[in-house]
């Protein structure tokens, strides 16, 4: 297929995501438990954004005539990687589908695609989608199934080009492992955070402490990236706290169909059963909560928004992702201490800095090792800005141009001149 008629299809595609946003949308807190207004204002929109972000580039990967140390004529081409292998993950189904496959088909791969087994309807309903704008029977091929057993198949299988896979960094070890094992395929990995959230003594706290809120509960809590470490200066901690817990208080909770609900459940009992017991660490091991703390309810996997302060960096809450409607406050004294204290994790996915300060604004997306520095805002996830994180927190870039080399492979091809006296 040329490349011109991929971008047709992908572009048709848009369209009927456009057309089809509200039966999207609702399989998508069907599956997920998110609020329906999020599904359908927020995610179905970015899927269409980005699958025509990628129309746009199909047509124009192409390779380069380089100059060569004698009379050769030097072509580097770019040529589809082959058949991927991609497995996504339950917190965003819609958003990591078009993250994957968008760039994947604009390269000109076919596709073996995992949706998690707690969400797998809206992957296959945007595949139905896909094949109604065009695409070719087997070009994308969607497999519901378990991660130890159908994701684990992929990675491992020889005739699989390319893996990639987001989700956590234990899975994603595995995925990694099976991939060497098998026909050492490239791998790309978009995995767990901690992201650290920092808010300066120059911040105007009201401000601060809604962009802390929904760096963290976004989603239920339930965002590789949330700012799960709130560290906040010690001259505005003790208003932030206590405007943090106040605006924590006022969450709304809720049926995900109901207009104004904010919040709702858990993806399923095991991650409810698990936030639950990060919270009970955080008891124990001596942080303040402030806000929340339990179950909300006495039916499905709500829980309240949770808000701990005078929590301290070697606590199990501040170490481990939870991955759930939990914001941790810590506490620092100056720049240096929260540059050293933020970059003492083995994740390195995201960072939000909150100042009015340039310099300190300069210095800090300078020192943190992560993958995104959002100043002054939080969660921008335009599919022209790359995606993806430093140290254990994944291989590679989603989104972007970058994503477009996960999906390629370069090809050298090198022809004598005979006759090269014009040289």
């Amino acid at each position: 297929m040329t490349a011109y008629e991929r971008s047709r299809i992908l572009f048709k595609f848009a369209d009927l995501i456009d057309e089809h946003n509200d039966e999207l949308a609702a399989l998508e807190s069907w599956d997920n438990g998110k609020p329906f207004e999020q599904s359908a204002k927020e995610e179905v929109p970015l899927l269409s954004r980005t699958i025509r972000y990628y129309a746009g580039w199909a047509d124009k990967i192409h390779g380069l005539i380089v100059p060569g140390d004698g009379a050769h004529h030097v072509q580097v081409l770019r040529e589809p990687i082959g058949v991927v292998g991609q497995v996504i993950p339950w917190n965003f189904p819609l958003v990591m589908f078009a993250w994957k496959v968008g760039p994947a088909l604009a390269c000109g791969n076919t596709v073996v695609l995992k949706p998690a087994e707690q969400t797998p309807l809206t992957a296959l309903y945007a595949a139905a989608l896909l094949h109604e704008a065009g695409l070719p029977d087997g070009v994308l091929n969607v497999v519901s199934g378990f991660g130890p057993t159908a994701g684990s198949a992929l990675a491992g299988h020889m005739e699989v080009d390319k893996i990639a896979f987001t989700g956590s960094t234990g899975a994603g070890k595995i995925i990694q492992e099976l991939a060497a094992k098998s026909n050492l395929k490239s791998v790309t990995l978009e995995l767990g955070g901690k992201s650290p959230f920092i808010v300066m003594d120059d911040a105007n706290v009201d401000q601060a402490v809604e962009l802390a809120h929904s760096a963290l509960f976004h989603n239920q809590g339930q965002c590789c990236c949330a700012g799960s470490r709130t560290f906040v200066h010690e001259r505005v901690y003790d208003e932030f706290v206590e405007k943090a817990k106040a605006r924590a208080l006022k969450r709304v909770v809720g049926d995900p169909f109901k207009q104004g609900v904010e919040q709702g459940p858990q993806i399923d009992e095991e991650q409810f059963s698990k936030i639950l017991e990060y919270i009970t660490s955080g008891i124990d091991s001596g942080a303040t909560l402030v806000a929340g703390g339990a179950r909300a309810g006495n039916k499905g996997f709500y829980i309240q928004p949770t808000v701990f302060s005078d929590v301290k960096d070697e606590m199990t809450i501040a170490q481990e992702e939870i991955f759930g409607p939990v914001q941790t406050i810590l506490k620092f004294k100056n720049l240096n201490e929260v540059i050293q204290r933020a970059n003492a994790s083995p994740y390195g996915l995201a960072a939000g800095v909150f100042t009015n300060n340039l310099n300190t604004a300069n210095t800090l997306m300078r020192a943190l090792r992560v993958g995104t520095v959002w100043i002054n805002c939080y969660n921008l996830l335009d599919a022209a800005i790359p995606f993806g994180g430093y140290k254990m927190s994944g291989i590679g870039r989603e989104k972007g141009m970058d994503s477009l080399n996960s999906y390629l492979q370069v090809k050298a091809v090198i022809t004598p001149l005979e006759n090269h006296a014009w040289l």
